[in-house]
């Protein structure tokens, strides 16, 4: 999959293509019905598909201060876009320049000067331009002046999570700061990742005899609620069983909110200074404060034996 940061990557001799528009963070299983949609009529057309996103998130541009905690960091946007099926990713640099784009001048720069866009595929709640004006019924109208097609796809799908609301990253956001991760699995149709590289951390666990990997996590991270979760540590490309730790370590008065992955039944790893991912399948228990470090002890042992346990039959399907 190409991937291009800003308008001026776009090859200069690219043709038509199929087009959709949006933030998509996490790449949930809304935004794969419209991206695999896209990739659908593209295919249909004989021409590519392109999605075309933004960065930073448009909110910390025009409210700074309310950049929303991401479920994804853009590398793995593109990861899963390509997943789907998509042929190119465009990341616009959101300026304040940028947000300040008439919905016509918007169109115009983007779908009709540079992508060339044969056919337009959006939700039905999609916004773009200064202060958001331009709607659907706007990119239609100006589709019959441009020479491209528009399709309205209803990305809401609905399940358990979150009480039965339709899916969306704002629920994901909220179901993953509250510890439901697995009802933030359900919606993006994976665990939730958080990725990171892997620092020294004060050794404590290593010094207990479940030496941890302390990941410095991306910043705007969507980061789940304190506590003790079943999953796996991913590093290059191995996914290894882990009982992971969120939180500031209240039995040794920490202060510093951390990430911290145990490689169940790993010995001997050497991970300082790698990149790595942590996927969160289960919620064990809540981040307690024990009367003693033998208290605590044998609290982390009963964790490790449920992460392996919620792990393995998770493996099993």
């Amino acid at each position: 999959m190409q991937r291009w940061r800003g308008l001026e990557d776009i090859p200069q001799d690219w043709g038509r293509s199929v087009v959709t528009i949006g933030s998509y963070d996490g790449v949930h299983r809304g935004h794969q019905l419209i991206i695999g949609r896209a990739v659908e009529r593209a295919r249909e057309l004989g021409v590519p598909s392109v999605v075309v996103t933004f960065d930073p998130h448009p909110s910390e541009v025009v409210r700074p201060g309310s950049h929303p905690p991401l479920l994804a960091p853009h590398h793995r946007r593109a990861e899963l876009m390509a997943e789907v099926g998509a042929d190119a990713v465009l990341i616009l640099p959101f300026t304040t320049e940028f947000s300040k784009l008439a919905p016509a001048d918007f169109i115009v720069k983007v779908l009709v000067d540079k992508l060339h866009a044969q056919l337009v595929i959006e939700g039905p709640n999609f916004r773009f331009g200064h202060k958001a004006a331009g709607n659907v019924q706007l990119l239609t109208e100006l589709g019959a002046t441009y020479d491209y097609g528009v399709e309205v796809i209803d990305l809401y799908v609905s399940g358990e999570a979150g009480g039965g609301e339709p899916f969306s990253s704002t629920l994901t956001r909220r179901l993953v700061a509250e510890g439901d991760v697995a009802g933030a699995a359900e919606i993006l149709g994976r665990p939730h990742r958080v990725e990171g590289v892997v620092v020294r951390g004060a050794q404590r666990g290593r010094e207990m005899g479940f030496p941890t990997a302390n990941v410095e996590t991306l910043p705007h991270t969507a980061i789940p609620a304190d506590g003790v979760y079943a999953g796996w540590l991913n590093v290059n490309g191995e996914a290894m069983p882990a009982a992971i730790s969120v939180g500031t370590n209240p039995q040794f008065d920490g202060t510093e909110r951390t990430v911290e992955a145990y490689a169940i039944d790993r010995v001997g790893l050497d991970l300082y200074g790698l990149h790595v991912s942590v996927d969160f399948l289960a919620y064990v228990r809540g981040m307690l404060k024990f009367d003693s470090v033998e208290d605590l002890l044998v609290a982390m042992a009963a964790d490790v034996k449920r992460c392996s346990e919620l792990v393995s039959a998770y493996e099993r399907g």
